[in-house]
């Protein structure tokens, strides 16, 4: 698998009252890789952008899991948002109109991420006790593919490559991925205002 870094620890109330752990959670990017199947730019770009935003959102202690609101640029079936907000709900536990309901109106995960239709704007990430908030994208454009990634991917696809450059293919889309873990989202992971 991958490197256990980056990371994102959370404390996660509900957790801790239904017998589930401490209430501390840590989260790696292999998790994504587990809830996703596979890796890719895309679900590291999701885990780079929740680890960021929570950074953000709590800058001076542990985040709390369930009290984040997700705002996605962009219907749920369109493109890659469903992998992405995947990523976003295993993490933050923000769900669209499939999670948590909650107990007695508490730990509510349902409804906590909201899709924007034709909107091609930021991720807008909110905390809900005390509404700050933090706007953030994501672009690998810093990380392109190597260029025999171009010749390989037809071969790989069509069943037509040998097992060496299949292997190669595999090697070439992992240092990408590993590249874009490393650098932690300084040059793919954008901050914008309001």
């Amino acid at each position: 698998m991958f490197a256990d870094t980056p990371s994102i620890t959370l404390r996660d109330p509900l957790a801790e009252l239904l017998g589930a752990g401490d209430m501390e959670f840590r989260y790696t990017f292999n998790d994504a890789v587990k809830l996703a199947g596979h890796a890719c730019p895309t679900v590291a770009g999701a885990f780079l952008l929740v680890k960021r935003a929570l950074e953000l959102l709590y800058p001076d202690t542990l985040p709390v899991r369930g009290e984040v609101t997700i705002t996605v640029p962009g219907r749920m079936e369109e493109g890659v948002t469903g992998p992405i907000t995947q990523i976003f709900t295993l993490v933050s536990g923000a769900a669209a109109s499939n999670g948590f309901k909650g107990l007695a109106g508490q730990y509510n995960r349902m409804h906590l991420m909201r899709f924007q239709d034709g909107n091609a704007g930021p991720y807008l990430f909110e905390r809900m006790a005390s509404g700050r908030k933090v706007a953030l994208s994501y672009s690998p454009v810093a990380f392109p593919p190597a260029p025999r990634m171009g010749e390989l991917m037809p071969k790989v696809l069509s069943h037509q490559a040998s097992p060496e450059e299949r292997q190669e293919f595999g090697q070439l889309w992992r240092h990408r991925v590993e590249a874009i873990l490393a650098d932690g989202g300084a040059r793919s992971v954008m901050q914008h205002e309001g």
